[in-house]
């Protein structure tokens, strides 16, 4: 197995640990603010996910393909609604970055062998 996906699923849960810790300090949204605390809080598990999978990916490997979906599920609709206006530039990037974790996710995914 190559060395480098347990650290890149390491330093992808770093990375979200860092980017989503602060939105709880954020002002929440007026309306349906318990949507925008369940969405941090579910990203901010699966960067457990990332962190547990980084630990043995041979073993983990059936998860490895969710957390591609987990990256596509807030990087495809961000760049969505970028394209039609509706979020700004800052989004976009953080949709983007998204989907390249996505890519190195689906990347280490193919180069982890079957058990």
């Amino acid at each position: 197995m190559p060395s480098w996906i347990a650290k890149f699923y390491r330093a992808a849960a770093i990375y979200g640990f860092v980017v989503l810790t602060p939105a709880y300090f954020a002002p929440w949204p007026a309306e349906q603010p318990h949507i925008y605390l369940g969405f941090i809080g579910l990203a901010l598990v699966f960067q457990a996910v990332f962190w547990i999978i980084a630990s043995d990916p041979v073993r983990y490997r059936p998860l490895m393909a969710a957390s591609v979906f987990e990256k596509l599920v807030f990087g495809l609709p961000t760049l969505l609604l970028f394209a039609q206006h509706r979020v700004g530039a800052l989004d976009a990037c953080f949709g983007v970055i998204d989907l390249l974790l996505g890519l190195g996710f689906f990347l280490a995914w193919r180069a982890t062998p079957k058990t």
